[in-house]
């Protein structure tokens, strides 16, 4: 929790208060829209009196930071003069341009930030500030809201065993004075083939390219088949990253909501015979937030509406490693016709090494190619043939057995947990995430779990126009600490008062 905030000589109580709460703002950890603690709530929490809360709002209010809403409390503006102010940003803001962000999405508010509109130079926050929220060490706690394993459980000896054999080969010197393969390291890339056959997704290595990670391969695929205002079908819930990112390039963002056997059909129907859209982006197995598996009904009639009305999907398997292979994919049944394939090894290996790659149909390889050369020339050879020879070796193999078998028993413990602290499942609990039913706001109880340490991923931060959510989603692998569901029942009861 935070400290008590003290008197001192040189800073009153309420100039405390008030940089501790734009500092929060600041860093991201109070996003735009969010609610502020009640006057008498604020007061508890921080051990001052309720009239130095109200000084401190009064002076975030003069700061451009928050707003006040009759008979509703204070919120964190969703202005680009409040994040300005955030930021020391000194440049004038048109007001046009200020109210019309209160009313947009989050993406779009993100996108227009860093776009600049009406040629402002303004402070660059967009979907990487929205990673770096959720990604701020808040205490060395686990955290629920973080959508990695715990580096405790990727540690291995194999990676940097594999680093050091093909950095000590006579080849280091002959591929680290030249460029790469534009695809990709070819060794990579056959073993990837092969990988991609036990999923019943048959290509070729020269059908398959290297990227900076799996959110370089969507990014590629974006800006490759789709310019500024195209429609693209996106799931809903769905993760906040990928929305922002699509707002940024300026695409028509077409939420359809996500079931447990798939999208709602009947929704891209209709944006397929309105909108004529695109491209449609899919997580069909262990959807991020509510690890639904898409039904091979569901995929039969997807493929059917692709052809017919003429759009690509581009399937996220991001979760690959710890999902069955059996699963449904879109790519297989389709046989990469018009669907493209995307994954990458940050999830179960390396984050840092930012190893992703996609497979496309032959007829996009050459066009995704030119889109990734000249966004980053080739990707870095030496963690590619490392990767290749943990492959090769069954190293990465035994390691994801390793960590699903680990999955399951913390998804056991942490599913108790929940439940015990009187929290339901708005989805089976399968794979990395859970996706809870609190019975609270919980944008509210986010903010103050922060207070305690921890870390949440409110339901609003998984939709498209961000709105209110009792929902939270939750990664079985940070929340098996008892400790921590004590804290969530007493402030969730706190809230609740």
């Amino acid at each position: 929790a935070f400290a008590m905030l003290m008197k001192s000589p040189t800073q009153s109580l309420t100039e405390q208060l008030s940089a501790r709460i734009s500092e929060r703002i600041r860093n991201r950890l109070l996003a735009p829209g969010a609610r502020l603690p009640s006057v008498r709530q604020c007061a508890q929490q921080n051990g001052v009196s309720p009239s130095t809360v109200v000084a401190a709002y009064d002076q975030l209010l003069a700061q451009g930071l928050v707003e006040a809403r009759k008979n509703r409390g204070f919120f964190v503006r969703e202005s680009a003069r409040a994040v300005g102010a955030a930021d020391d940003d000194t440049h004038p803001v048109d007001p046009a341009q200020e109210s019309a962000a209160a009313n947009w999405s989050t993406a779009h508010w993100f996108a227009a930030r860093a776009a600049g509109r009406g040629g402002r130079s303004v402070s660059p926050v967009n979907a990487t500030a929205l990673i770096r929220g959720m990604f701020h060490k808040v205490s060395d706690k686990p955290q629920p809201g973080m959508g990695v394993f715990p580096p405790q459980w990727l540690e291995s000896t194999f990676m940097p065993a594999a680093v050091r054999k093909v950095t000590s080969s006579r080849s280091l010197q002959d591929f680290s004075l030249q460029y790469g393969e534009p695809l990709g390291d070819a060794g990579l890339r056959r073993l990837l083939a092969k990988k991609l056959a036990t999923l019943n997704v048959h290509t070729v290595p020269e059908h398959i390219i290297t990227t900076v990670g799996a959110t370089h391969a969507l990014d590629i695929v974006s800006r490759t088949l789709l310019r500024p205002g195209d429609p693209v079908m996106v799931e809903e819930p769905g993760w906040a990253v990928e929305f922002a990112r699509l707002a940024a390039l300026g695409m028509h963002i077409l939420p359809v909501p996500r079931r447990a056997d798939g999208p709602d059909l009947e929704v891209m129907a209709k944006y397929c015979e309105v909108h004529k859209p695109k491209l449609y982006v899919s997580v069909s197995v262990f959807h991020n937030p509510t690890g639904y598996c898409l039904t091979p009904g569901s995929a039969h009639r997807i493929l059917q509406l692709a052809n017919q009305h003429n759009f690509h999907v581009v399937e996220d398997d991001t979760y690959s490693h710890i999902a069955p292979e059996h699963a449904t994919r879109l790519t297989a049944l389709d046989g990469l016709q018009r669907t493209i394939y995307v994954s990458g090894f940050a999830k179960i290996l390396a984050p840092n090494w930012r190893i992703g790659y996609l497979a496309a149909p032959p007829a996009l390889v050459e066009q995704l190619l030119d889109t990734k050369l000249l966004a980053t020339l080739t990707t870095p050879a030496l963690l590619e043939k490392a990767l290749a020879l943990c492959i090769e070796q069954g190293q990465l193999r035994r390691h994801a057995e390793r960590i699903r078998t680990r999955l399951d028993a913390a998804r056991a413990r942490s599913v108790k947990l929940a439940m015990s602290a009187g929290c339901t499942f708005a989805a089976e609990p399968v794979g990395l995430f859970g996706w809870v039913e609190t019975g609270v706001d919980t944008d509210a109880l986010s903010q103050r779990m922060l207070d305690e340490g921890y870390l949440l991923a409110p339901g609003a931060l998984f939709h498209a126009e961000r709105k209110p959510s009792t929902l939270m989603r939750i990664n079985f692998a940070t929340t098996q600490d008892a400790a921590f569901w004590r804290t969530f029942e007493r402030v969730r009861s706190e809230q609740g008062r």
